[in-house]
């Protein structure tokens, strides 16, 4: 503890104050002496310059080029020595000749070239290094306490002593930014991260992301130089201060010869002056970093050297001025001393530095602030000088009065004078952060901007609003040079004001961030600019994110060029039509009630109404969303009616009410601003641009307290103070600048009060029990500094987390000046070694991160459309929520907040988070409604209303809780214990049962299945296979885990094999479209085996022939599970003729074994069925992504949204070592929303960041991380970036657009874009065409004018082609041929439609047989319900308009027809299927023509529809018996072959037509199914899985209306409360027909809504009448 306040006092108060010289006793005298010499002299030669020579130019004459010739000097000895360090060459001699051991001594001649890693040879490298010896300075990796490796080229750690003895060399890689960062590159070396809170005791640059503490692999430490590199690079100062004393007699007694040698090498450098002129160099490279700071690239020195001139100049400058006088002028000598000092040798660490180690930015902070200031101080005088006049006045206050400027210039001459101190307490920042914090607040206070989120964004954001104002400024000083009157405003103010509308409105809507236009642009105009490595695996993995993004800009800049042109148009025909001069002051005063008014209700009355605890009164929201009771959420949230209210409300507050109050005050300020009086013309039209620009984009990008600030300004400068107003305008512009400090005093002032209330005072250390009462008599400077901190938004952090506050230095609203996001480890990041041996990132918060990087797309997606919907409260730039659930916790910072964006940063929590953590979680989720207590008794408390000591409670909160039912996509994470699943062996048999049944089907449903077959190299692999006598007696086999194990042959025979599995491959085979010979001897069976016996083979392998003990079994589990398979047999190299049987066949088997042995437990029976476990593969292998956590599929599919995932994880962590099996399921997530005190959260995040970078607290429990219920101290600590916090997720900087919230759309429109205007025009036009068709057509209606008013067959022929192509890409199987031959096989999958294109039919003559696989348009069927008159079956006749038949999609009830309905035959019985078939098959070939007529499509497939045009083939059961056997007859007698075939082919079509009558309408209407039409009522009584279920609780009226009635099916679409459909079946509790038994108390009824099919309980549907 010492020493480390020594090292404090030293190097952080000492080497502040004085710019960077300290003593540094671990460096040599010469180096100190060197460094005290050079800092006095720069203090004494200006002094003694000022005291020698008179006050003249003389002294500016010396001084500046001593200074520069010094700094010359100095930078380009250093420059150039670098570089011969680099580049140069390295001579190794031994210092004697004769060696102990008879060592051979080492050629002096020997020499490497060693290159920098910022090199030309090698820009992305390391640095290589030469010896080092215990008492050499490390290399350059590491500053002040770091610690250095050496790496021999396998990137071993450990150094190289020679065998002979005769030196000890440690040769060392490091990355290009160790000097910077102060650490060694960690990704070089061989180590894995240990405890993730290691990272707060970090002295290193947060590269590494995992921790700070390393642990390495002890590979081959035997040396003591290893043993102490070791301890240097655990980077534990506790190791770091062990003696060597604590080594074994052995060890010691063994080192020290080695030692000695190593002693004995003496090394020098080769520097060439000249092409053969050189010098030698007897220092190393860090010797001469500890001389002076580096700067690596040559405009670094010249821009070094430029500064000293320009800091000796303006110094010299001001002291012959004459500005100090006395021990001033020491005292200012000393301030220039230490700004060129930390030219040479900066401080580090400074107390303003955001960083760990070296900061090369920061070196530059006192030169450049000093130049400012010198600067400042100068014009000040100048114009105090020069300027006597005092025209220009504003609320009384003449800014150019002499006197005023004569003291700020003595203000800023104070300041100069007291830089030590400044830098000391790290009142400054470093130089891009102001740059990008000034930029930032002027363009946010002076032209009304959003913050911003880069440097880069920061100044094209503020030159944007430069142009915009330069652009304005034109037309108002063109219209205030023209005449004006009371009734009579010029046109050209009008256009003024209509373009200054219309550029407030666009620029609120763009984003500070230029990159994404940036790319836009740039995927415009060279779309081919990216190229992509085809050979690269992950190119195939595409973030979908930055398209969405670039998509969104486009609309909103469509939307935006139409938009702004009407709303320009717009407000310059309000403006010129004189409405705000003829009709004041009334206008004036309803414009200010109705802004009042609607803001009033608007930001706070709505919102406290909607909190979880209004007005810290009432227990529960006045305003309940639909999702408060409700225990799960199951779908998106319901949009209620205050929503709609609050939408509204804010629409016409930001985009009518703000801008009409603006216009009205330019048009009556404007005269009086620009009069000789006030500005003058020409500053006038400036600042009434700039105060329209800032009033209108502030309005439209955050309204939240715009009402309040309007309000106030009116009563006070109307009735208050009227005669100090300064016109309503610049009254407006001047006071909401007031105001936004005074809502950021006040936050300062409530986080101060709450974390020092003494009632609830939390002390985390002994030093906060003395602080407590220390900071009580300096509350008043505590004010003092909060008003400071406000006016210059500052952070006001507690010093070391205790009740002392003092003022940190100015940031941002990013606050965080490094872009710092988390780098997920996976396997497209790590070596392929370290994958496969240590498995790296396997800890839990690495892989838990992908959830929050998940969280963090799900608010992109809806982020900024609910918070325009008033789901988070009031908000506004620079705001903190915490988002709690069961086990996700993020900090989301909102950033930017424009118009319609906004840009935010999540910071995911751990999910098993410290004991401080989970009493802060618990605090902001238990709640206490309960609470009855009144002081020191519980009276209770009234009804709805919260208890005295719970409001008293939660008004002394940093935070409070806004929503408790906040519904956002996410995942449910189900995670079981693998081994607790495979404990016992039947267990493990039925997985590896499963395993080779999956391997059998990928085999058989791979298309390169005849390609493996006739491969020649597999058939040579596999001869041995072929005996039917064969046995493979491997000893990994094992009878308690194989099923098809032979216990006579002591192994697994092929005819064991076949005895298991031969049934399950005949059966994948006879699924496929093109059969296979699948006979015992088939080549087919031979593939098979030998594919199981290697997979079985590898699985052993990987689990070291030990699968009877559970934990090797697990381990090779996993091995094989993320693809990890060892070919260590000579009989299994067969397999690397083709290595897609690994990768397709192999790896998704253990995979997929691993789902089917998890459905095992649910029902141990059901996949003995070959058809029941080849449909859960199938739907398995649509509906679930099953991947290694590491594999980069896994983070694609959980970006794109994959409804199921499956994994098997290995976590080793904190010493835990087990498996999981992770199951992810996409539903909808409830959140609860936490609001921060925005000033907590950033006093808190600065207090870390000074005690740990700055103070060096390497505690892990330190006092400021302690948890304090009331600020949340340790969550909010927590979520710091790495390595001063530790979260496990930290998220880019994002940006929401409110386009892409559904919700948000359907009450306020899309994006106006021309391609949405055409879209509206030409569906209001077929709509307008619908209806006069309805009106035209006698007894018609809109669906029947769709078609022309019939069905004709001429007018839907074209419809069949058009059919034909759409179900060519998405339609199921098809049958492979037409003959009387062909097979006909079950279809593959359980969702035809979802598959891709089967391959089309062989007999393309045939043309009903080329549309059977197809789903045609029909005029006899609609897919929605609607109700439909059922005509007479007499009225029908062959050939007749059939519009009076209705059929719907199903088959089962009647619906109006329209040309796009279907009519399906897998709805039609198994029976009529069979004789359609017969059909079909009797069709003679080239008989095109009579296939056209009848138009009869196959049975073959079971997504076959009927034609649309060929009502007869199934409609023309209407007509006469006896007309079809008269035809029968007639053709009969003397008929051709083709004659019989047509009769026969007709008597079939006339038995079906009257089957399909049978079942198609009579038997519903018997049912009372044709009339009944229902609404549903309560979504929660839907069993949207009841179609899945393992134990067939009903019997399904069809197989393929059973598969499409469940979530699986649905996919994202969901039953509503309000949907309305048709009950096609019916379950009914204890009837006798078990088609119709209901398997509970209940009545089902299954519900056709549209295409989609609902089982429900009756009780959850409305009957809404019969059907007419």
């Amino acid at each position: 503890m010492g020493s480390q306040v020594l090292q404090i006092l030293r190097q952080g108060v000492w080497a502040a104050l004085s710019g960077g010289w300290y003593q540094d006793p671990h460096q040599g005298a010469g180096v100190n002496a060197l460094h005290l010499y050079l800092w006095l002299f720069l203090l004494g030669f200006p002094f003694t310059l000022y005291m020698a020579l008179p006050s003249s130019m003389m002294i500016v004459a010396v001084y500046c080029p001593v200074i520069a010739a010094l700094f010359i000097v100095l930078k380009m000895v250093n420059y150039r020595l670098h570089r011969a360090l680099d580049e140069g060459e390295i001579v190794e001699r031994n210092a004697s000749e004769h060696m102990d051991r008879g060592a051979k001594p080492e050629q002096s001649g020997v020499s490497a070239k060693r290159k920098d890693s910022n090199g030309p040879s090698d820009p992305g490298g390391g640095i290589e290094m030469s010896e080092f010896i215990r008492e050499a300075t490390p290399p350059v990796g590491c500053s002040s306490r770091n610690s250095y490796a050496g790496i021999d080229p396998n990137n071993q750690v450990g150094s190289g002593l020679s065998r002979l003895g005769t030196a000890a060399t440690i040769k060392g890689k490091f990355s290009s930014t160790l000097y910077e960062t102060g650490g060694c590159d960690m990704s070089l070396v061989n180590f894995e991260p240990a405890a993730r809170r290691a990272s707060n005791i970090c002295d290193t640059d947060s590269h590494v992301s995992s921790s700070t503490s390393v642990r390495f692999y002890p590979h081959d430490l035997l040396s003591l130089p290893q043993i102490r590199l070791n301890r240097l690079l655990t980077m534990d100062t506790d190791l770091l201060e062990q003696q060597d004393i604590d080594l074994s007699p052995d060890l010691q007694d063994h080192m020290q010869p080695q030692e000695e040698a190593a002693q004995k090498v003496k090394q020098y450098y080769r520097f060439w002056i000249l092409p053969k002129l050189w010098i030698s160099i007897n220092f190393d490279r860090l010797t001469l970093l500890a001389l002076f700071d580096r700067n690596r690239e040559i405009l670094e020195n010249v821009l070094a050297v430029i500064l000293a001139i320009l800091v000796a100049f303006l110094g010299s400058v001001l002291l012959i001025e004459g500005f100090f006088k006395d021990i001033w002028v020491f005292q200012f000598c000393l301030v220039i001393a230490s700004c060129q000092y930390s030219l040479l040798k900066s401080v580090q660490p400074d107390s303003s530095s955001p960083r760990h180690g070296h900061n090369r930015i920061i070196a530059y902070s006192r030169p450049v602030y000093f130049c400012l200031c010198c600067g400042l101080i100068w014009l000040l005088d100048y114009g105090s000088r020069n300027i006597s006049t005092t025209r220009f006045r504003l609320y009384g206050m003449a800014f150019t009065n002499p006197l005023l400027l004569l003291s700020a210039r003595d203000l800023v001459i104070v300041f100069t004078l007291c830089f030590p101190i400044v830098f000391f307490i790290g009142l400054l920042p470093q130089v891009n952060t102001f740059v990008m914090y000034l930029c930032e607040q002027l363009d946010i206070h002076v032209f009304g901007g959003n913050a911003t989120t880069s440097l880069l964004a920061a100044l094209y954001s503020f030159i944007c609003s430069i142009v915009a104002v330069a652009l304005l400024y034109g037309l108002c000083y063109g219209a205030l040079k023209d005449s004006w009157d009371g009734q009579h405003i010029p046109v050209l103010f009008s256009i003024f004001c209509g373009l200054l509308v219309a550029i407030s409105y666009h620029l609120s809507r763009q984003s500070s961030d230029p990159s994404v236009l940036f790319s836009l642009v740039q995927s415009k105009f060279f779309p081919n600019s990216e190229d992509k490595n085809p050979e690269d695996p992950l190119s195939e993995v595409k973030d979908p994110l930055p398209e969405k993004l670039r998509n969104s800009v486009s609309e909103r800049l469509q939307s935006d060029l139409i938009v702004c042109i009407v709303i320009g148009v717009l407000y310059f025909a309000i403006h010129v039509s004189t409405v705000f001069t003829v009709l004041q002051p009334i206008l004036s005063y309803v414009l200010y009630a109705l802004v009042g008014t609607v803001g009033f209700v608007t930001h706070y009355v709505l919102p406290q109404l909607r909190k979880q605890l209004p007005w810290h009164c009432f227990s529960h929201p006045l305003l309940k969303t639909k999702e408060y009771y409700q225990f799960e959420v199951r779908n998106a949230a319901h949009v209620m009616w205050f929503e709609k209210l609050h939408i509204w409300l804010l629409f016409v507050e930001k985009n009518v009410i703000y801008p009409l109050i603006v216009l009205n005050e330019l048009s009556s300020s404007a005269k009086n601003i620009a009069s000789p009086k006030k500005l003058d013309t020409e500053l006038g039209a400036l600042m009434i641009t700039i105060a329209g620009l800032k009033l209108l984009r502030s309005s439209f990008s955050s309204p939240t307290c715009q009402y309040v600030t309007v309000i106030f300004t009116v009563l006070f400068f109307t009735f208050d103070y009227k005669s100090f107003t300064e016109t309503m305008l610049l009254d407006l512009f001047f006071m909401s600048i007031l105001f936004s400090k005074l809502w950021e005093l006040f936050y300062k002032l409530r986080f101060v009060y709450t974390y020092i209330a003494p009632w609830q005072i939390t002390w985390g250390s002994a030093f906060h029990a003395f602080a407590q009462p220390f900071a009580v008599p300096h509350s008043a400077m505590l004010f003092v500094q909060a008003a400071v901190s406000a006016f210059f938004s500052t952070p006001l952090n507690p010093f070391l987390g205790s009740a002392i506050f003092i003022t940190s230095y100015a940031r941002p609203v990013k606050f965080w000046e490094r872009d710092y996001n988390t780098k997920r480890v996976d396997h497209s990041n790590t070596r392929l070694a370290s994958q496969l041996d240590r498995n790296p990132g396997s800890d839990d918060n690495n892989l838990n991160s992908i959830f929050y990087e998940h969280l963090t797309r799900s608010l992109q997606h809806s982020l900024c459309g609910d918070l325009l919907l008033g789901r988070w409260g009031n908000y506004s730039t620079g705001d903190c929520f915490i988002l709690a659930s069961d086990y996700l916790n993020a900090l989301v910072h909102l950033i930017e907040i424009g118009n319609g964006l906004v840009t935010f940063q999540l910071r995911g929590l751990e999910f098993r988070g410290t004991y401080c953590q989970q009493r802060e979680v618990e605090a902001i989720t238990e709640g206490v409604e309960e609470d009855e207590g009144f002081c020191c008794c519980e009276p209770g408390h009234l009804p709805h209303m919260l208890s005295f000591n719970a409001a008293f409670g939660q008004r002394w909160l940093a935070w409070e809780v806004l929503v408790t039912k906040y519904v956002l996509e996410g995942y449910s994470i189900t995670d079981n214990s693998a081994a607790s699943m495979l404990q016992v062996f039947d267990l493990r048999k039925i997985l590896t049962t499963y395993y080779v049944k999956g391997i059998i089907y990928y085999v058989t449903t791979s298309p390169k299945l005849e390609e493996w077959l006739a491969n020649e190299t597999m058939q040579e692999g596999l001869r041995l296979c072929t005996d039917r006598n064969y046995v493979d007696v491997d000893p990994t086999f094992n009878p308690n885990i194989d099923e098809d194990y032979d216990h006579r042959l002591a192994g697994i025979s092929r005819e064991s094999f076949c005895m298991i599995y031969l049934n399950w491959i005949e059966y994948c085979c006879s699924r496929r479209e093109k059969p296979l010979d699948s006979s015992k001897d088939s080549p087919l069976v031979t593939l098979c085996y030998g594919l199981c016996v290697l997979g079985r083979r590898a699985l052993g392998t990987a689990s070291h022939h030990m699968s009877s003990n559970l934990e090797s079994f697990l381990y090779g589990l996993h091995a094989l599970f993320k693809g990890d398979f060892r070919i260590s047999s000579i009989r299994d190299e067969w397999i690397f003729a083709d290595m897609e049987l690994l990768r397709k066949v192999v790896v998704p088997g253990i995979r997929m074994s691993l789902k089917l042995h998890q459905d095992h437990f649910t029902s141990p029976d059901e996949y003995d069925d070959p058809s029941v476990l080849y449909e859960a593969i199938t739907t398995h292998e649509e509906n679930l992504v099953i991947a290694h956590e590491g594999d980069p599929a896994w983070r694609s599919a959980v970006l794109s949204n994959s409804p199921s995932l499956l994994a098997l994880r290995h976590v080793m962590d904190d010493g835990t070592n087990e498996y999981k099996i992770i199951m992810l399921n996409k539903r909808y997530l409830s959140f609860r929303v936490i609001k921060v005190n925005k000033e907590c959260v950033r006093g808190l995040w600065a207090g870390q960041q000074q005690e740990l970078v700055f103070l060096r607290n390497r505690n892990p429990e330190r006092g400021s991380i302690q948890n304090a219920k009331q600020a949340l101290r340790n969550m909010i600590n927590s979520s710091c970036d790495q390595p001063i916090g530790y979260p496990i997720y930290v998220s880019p900087l994002t940006t929401s657009y409110s386009d892409s919230h559904e919700q948000l759309k359907e009450i306020l429109g899309g994006a106006i874009s021309l391609g949405n205007i055409r879209n509206f025009i030409v569906s209001t036009w077929h709509r307008l065409r619908k209806g006069c068709g309805a009106g035209c057509n006698s007894g018609g209606n809109i669906e029947d004018s769709d078609a022309g008013g019939g069905a004709s067959c001429t007018s839907n022929n074209a419809t069949i082609n058009e059919s034909q192509s759409s179900m060519s890409q998405g339609g199921g199987s098809a049958t492979t041929g037409q003959g009387p031959g062909a097979v006909q096989h079950p279809p593959v999958a359980a969702h035809p439609t979802a598959l891709p294109a089967a391959h089309p039919p062989t007999h393309p003559s045939t043309l009903g047989t080329s549309h059977s696989s197809h789903s045609v348009q029909s005029s006899l069927v609609r897919h929605s319900p609607a109700r439909a008159s059922v005509a007479s079956h007499s009225s029908y006749c062959y050939g007749s308009r059939h519009s009076s038949l209705r059929t719907s999609t199903t088959g089962f009830v009647p619906c109006r027809r329209s040309s796009t309905s279907q009519i399906s035959l897998r709805n039609l019985p198994s029976s009529i299927q069979s004789r359609l078939s017969m059909v079909n098959q009797m069709e003679p070939t080239g008989q095109t023509g009579v296939s056209a007529q009848h138009g009869l499509p196959s049975s073959s497939s079971s997504s076959q529809s009927i034609p649309a045009c060929k009502q007869h083939a199934l409609v023309g059961f209407l007509g006469t018996e006896g007309g079809s056997n008269a035809t029968e007859t007639q053709s009969g007698g003397n008929a051709s072959p083709a004659n019989q075939m047509q009769a026969k082919k007709d008597d079939v079509i006339y038995r079906i037509q009257e089957e399909v009558f049978r079942s198609f309408f009579l038997l519903p209407l018997w049912k009372g199914q044709f009339t009944s039409k229902h609404g549903l009522m309560d979504p929660s009584q839907v069993l949207e899985g009841i179609n899945v279920s393992k134990r067939k609780e009903l019997q399904w009226p069809d197989e393929v209306i059973r598969l499409k009635a469940g979530r699986n099916s649905w996919k994202d679409w969901s039953p509503q409360e309000g949907m309305e459909g048709h009950v096609i079946h019916r379950w009914v509790p204890c009837s006798r027909d078990p088609s119709s038994r209901s398997h509970i108390d209940k009545t089902i009824l299954l519900v056709q809504i549209e295409d989609k099919y609902v089982a429900v309980v009756e009780t959850g549907v409305l009957e809404l009448g019969a059907e007419v």
